[in-house]
């Protein structure tokens, strides 16, 4: 029982800070407003560690790779303090475990990346519905529009309503059931 409360613990405060790393990383990546108290929030949160990062992992064609990087160093971490708390040893692990946590790490980013666009998306079709406008708004916007906008373009309205989002849903629910769940089950049979 112990146990179980360590890796709850453990996974809510690794999880959110490596989810807080990778969120910095979209709101830069699509140019999201940073004047909004979401991106400050994140911002201010991840600077401790972004800022120093940066002097050692350069970006790469206006990517920052420092706060990618660093989300994938989160996720690695969350994986070896779990084995530690089931009894494995880091030092006891082979070669080939050692690879499958750092793969497993980065499908574990992919996997929550999937998720916020998903979150993101899901919130922008329930504020439409609403009309109002909120401060989330051009963040939700700037993250979900280089998805929707495609499928925008090939879609008629139906009824004045724009099925996209529900349709960008099902894709990446599909994306998420065969590919990512195929890719972390091989990958999970190394340990």
């Amino acid at each position: 029982m112990l146990a179980q409360a360590a890796s709850f613990l453990a996974e809510v405060v690794i999880g959110l800070f490596s989810l807080a790393l990778l969120l910095r990383f979209f709101l830069q990546l699509v140019r999201a407003p940073f004047r909004n108290p979401v991106s400050q929030f994140v911002a201010a949160l991840t600077d401790f560690m972004v800022k120093p990062a940066r002097r050692f992992i350069p970006g790469l064609w206006g990517v920052d790779l420092a706060t990618l990087v660093l989300a994938w160093l989160c996720e690695v971490l969350l994986l070896v303090v779990l084995l530690a708390i089931r009894g494995v040893e880091p030092g006891t692990l082979g070669a080939t475990a050692f690879v499958g946590i750092l793969v497993l790490a980065l499908i574990k980013l992919l996997k929550t990346s999937v998720y916020i666009v998903m979150v993101a998306v899901f919130v922008l079709a329930i504020m439409s519905w609403f009309g109002t406008s909120s401060p989330l708004s051009p963040i939700l916007n700037a993250v979900t529009q280089p998805l929707l906008r495609p499928l925008q373009k090939r879609m008629p309205l139906v009824g004045n309503v724009d099925l996209s989002p529900l349709v960008l849903i099902i894709v990446l629910q599909l994306v998420l059931i065969v590919p990512i769940a195929w890719l972390e089950m091989t990958v999970t049979r190394l340990f």
